[in-house]
């Protein structure tokens, strides 16, 4: 059985219980209604298309928040307002779609099968067929390197295997780079930039199976977050108390 596709609300729009009426079964709404871990929520519930009541006078955040991050800048977002100087502005403010709520309303199901960024079941299928294939040997090596806390040398390895890689499969590559950085800046101080890799490199991580070229990708995922949740909860200015044995290896299977 396939997961429901993610549809994000924010705001308490007029239209929102017509909304939610008119959604297939297949669709998980998700409401937002506060700024507070705005873009993490988006990236760990895996939106797939965000609606932004334009009635309101924040829209101009949430619009601005997700399609700035390299995180969620890929996720669909149309702000949605009977206004038409608003639907205009949206645009500039990066929306890829601006509509009144009787355009959202007309057809549903449509705008979200036309919109919504769902995975291909031809890809996710090629994905799992590349994911039975040995790890390369450069992805070997990368791996070798992260394990021996070399977290800057196992990107420039992985970087190079990822470019080499055509395939859906290339989706691990950058995903235990982006960690393997992350740990790499927590070595350095950085606080900011840690969290910020770790953020972006989920999009990558939950679409992949548990095993992938013997990758253990569900141990490197509770381990990834778990280095996340440390971090939310670490003071930057307390970054060099942050305890280096959660950085785990990746292990293979």
């Amino acid at each position: 059985m396939t997961d429901p596709t993610t549809i994000v609300l924010v705001g308490n729009p007029a239209w929102a219980n017509a909304l939610t009426s008119a959604l297939p079964p297949h669709i998980q709404l998700r409401h937002y209604t506060q700024r507070a871990r705005y873009v993490a929520n988006l990236t760990d519930h895996r939106a797939a298309l965000v609606l932004i009541d334009g009635q309101a006078d924040d829209w101009p955040f949430y619009t601005t928040a997700a399609k700035s991050n390299n995180a969620t800048r890929r996720v669909p977002l149309i702000v949605v307002t009977a206004d038409e100087i608003t639907r205009a502005d949206a645009l500039t403010h990066g929306a890829d779609l601006a509509l009144s709520p009787d355009d959202l309303l007309a057809d549903v199901p449509s705008l979200i099968a036309q919109h919504a960024r769902v995975a291909d079941a031809a890809q996710q299928q090629q994905l799992l067929t590349e994911c039975d294939q040995p790890l390369p040997p450069l992805a070997v090596q990368g791996v070798e390197k992260f394990n021996n806390r070399e977290f800057y040398p196992q990107h420039d390895l992985f970087e190079e295997q990822w470019v080499e890689t055509d395939g859906p499969v290339r989706d691990l590559y950058r995903a235990v780079l982006q960690v393997g950085v992350a740990y790499y800046q927590i070595e350095r101080g950085n606080h900011r930039g840690a969290l910020k890799m770790l953020l972006r490199a989920v999009q990558w991580l939950e679409p992949l199976p548990d095993v992938c070229q013997t990758i253990n990708v569900k141990q490197l995922r509770e381990d990834a977050y778990a280095v996340r949740a440390e971090l939310e909860r670490t003071d930057p200015a307390d970054i060099d108390t942050f305890d280096m044995s959660l950085l785990k290896p990746v292990q293979r299977v």
